[in-house]
């Protein structure tokens, strides 16, 4: 439950979009289900609440679900019982949230195979790392909980190496760099992260420069710790965004692109069971592999 007083005259759901980062929709669905009152009468998301009005909203406790499987095509490199090896498409959300509870990796995986770890819930099973919804590329998945617990370790203990590629906009001037900053919620925009130079957590990124273009930079990057955005929030930071980046990248895109052009294409770990150190990669999508072509081609 969440209650506050209003001070202006104002619309319920901006009033509370504005005190709980919740959507608008979010508070309209909520009011259709009874869920907003104003001074204890139930009220619509486009009651005008006055000044000294107690604006009330329960929040429900979620719903249990259960990912499903579902029949969709995933490009599974490796695969032998403990781990999978797969190569993540761009669009595709590793696991439900946010109102998605099909469609996502997970679903696909629960159909694809025999077992999943079952250490991250029925919502996220197998899942031991993620990547975002656009970033293309690949994740190791655990098929039991002996190897989920394994591979944890790895990510914690910065053994298990993720390496990716970027493209970003404007020529970096460095060869080679590390960027060390805390990263936490954006205090201006909760669905966004930032470099805060007070809180947050501990976030270490090192890059590479690969090839220099007129107006953009293919980077590699090495990620030292895991946090949310943790690239695309350092590459912003070092005044460079990845290009396509609908969050933190240019509003005016050259290129017409689904999603940043960042691909996890190098993994590299030691198998639970076997102790083998096992290098995995993945090529770029088509869609980035294209635009390094055009960029090439301007160079000449």
């Amino acid at each position: 439950m969440a209650e506050f007083v209003a001070e202006d005259a104002v619309r319920a759901d901006l009033f509370l979009s504005e005190k709980t980062g919740l959507t608008r929709s979010a508070v309209k669905k909520l009011a259709e289900e009874g869920h907003l009152f104003v001074d204890d009468v139930p009220v619509k998301a486009g009651h005008v609440v006055k000044a000294g009005n107690r604006v009330r909203l329960d929040v429900p406790p979620p719903r249990p679900i259960r990912a499903q499987p579902e029949d969709i095509p995933v490009d599974v490199l490796y695969e032998d019982g403990d781990i999978a090896i797969v190569n993540k498409p761009r669009g595709m959300a590793v696991h439900a949230g946010a109102g998605r509870v099909d469609g996502t990796l997970v679903n696909a995986l629960l159909f694809r195979l025999k077992s999943l770890s079952s250490i991250n819930g029925e919502i996220r099973p197998g899942i031991v790392h993620r990547i975002d919804k656009d970033t293309t590329g690949l994740l190791v998945v655990a098929e039991n909980d002996a190897a989920h617990l394994s591979l944890a370790a790895q990510i914690a203990d910065k053994t298990c190496n993720r390496e990716y590629l970027a493209l970003l906009e404007g020529v970096v001037k460095e060869d080679t760099g590390r960027i060390e900053t805390n990263i936490g919620r954006d205090p201006k925009d909760r669905l966004k992260m930032a470099v805060l130079p007070v809180g947050g957590r501990r976030a270490v990124t090192e890059y590479r420069v690969v090839e220099r273009f007129r107006a953009n930079t293919l980077v590699h990057f090495i990620l030292k710790t895991g946090r949310t955005h943790q690239i695309r929030v350092h590459a912003k930071y070092l005044g460079h965004p990845v290009v396509g980046d609908p969050v933190y990248g240019y509003k005016k895109q050259r290129f017409e692109l689904e999603g940043q052009l960042l691909h996890a294409f190098r993994l590299t770990l030691t198998h639970p069971r076997t102790g083998e150190r096992m290098q995995f990669e993945a090529p770029l999508p088509d869609d980035f592999a294209h635009v390094l072509e055009v960029l090439r081609k301007e160079q000449q």
